[in-house]
């Protein structure tokens, strides 16, 4: 099958730098609301059977310019949140920041039994996002849109997808509506088709001022991952 991997729009915690992974999380910014738009305009030539998001209201207000233009419903499905922040949620210090990146980064580097402080282990994350990808596989759809998150798109295409010589090293930023297109599915593997790591509606929608911390799997602490 075709799946479309999206990271949502920008948040108000990504523009504060907060570390917010838990349930409902905060609401996009009007910048991350026109990024939805224009992704939305942007994903006119895929042929969308199902739109999928996870739990969190941030990618729901991201789909839904897409699911109204296609009149499509949004599908919550439990499993596509993002990594747990644990005891780091809503923090933007350095040492909380620091924490979350280089546990991930941990876990990039092949420790999965690695444990975010308060939080899940790599084989627990991989666990459940792997769940909810076969739950959509198992649909039997050609095409589907999965709005998620960051850190966590980065973490499980990194880890499941093919190699591939023009797949950017999980350290490069995955910006507010990036979009990665991949093919095949658990049995086959799975093969990037495209990486776009920048707005999917264009360069101009994005905020370089921002200090989102889940954008950049940055392991000094001193970046972006969300």
């Amino acid at each position: 099958m075709r799946l479309l991997l999206m990271r949502h729009g920008q948040t108000h915690a990504n523009v504060s730098g907060e570390l917010d992974t838990a349930h409902p999380g905060v609401d996009l910014t009007d910048l991350g609301r026109a990024q939805a738009v224009a992704a939305s305009k942007a994903l006119d030539g895929e042929a969308l059977d199902a739109i999928y998001v996870s739990s969190r209201v941030r990618t729901h207000q991201t789909a839904a310019p897409t699911a109204e233009d296609r009149g499509l419903s949004l599908t919550v499905l439990d499993g596509l949140e993002e990594i747990s922040a644990g005891d780091f949620e809503m923090r933007n210090d350095h040492d909380a920041v620091a924490g979350y990146i280089g546990s991930v980064a941990t876990w990039l580097e092949g420790d999965l039994t690695h444990r975010m402080p308060g939080a899940e282990t790599g084989e627990e994350f991989l666990a459940r996002f792997d769940a909810a990808v076969r739950r959509i596989v198992d649909a039997g759809h050609d095409t589907a849109l999965v709005v998620s998150h960051g850190a966590a798109l980065r973490t499980w295409v990194s880890t499941r997808m093919e190699p591939h010589p023009d797949a950017p090293p999980a350290t490069q930023p995955l910006h507010n509506t990036a979009l990665l297109v991949l093919e095949g599915d658990f049995d086959a593997g799975w093969r990037m088709v495209s990486w776009q790591g920048h707005p999917v509606g264009g360069d101009y929608l994005e905020d370089p001022t921002a200090e989102d911390p889940t954008g950049d799997l940055d392991a000094d602490g001193d970046g972006e991952i969300g």
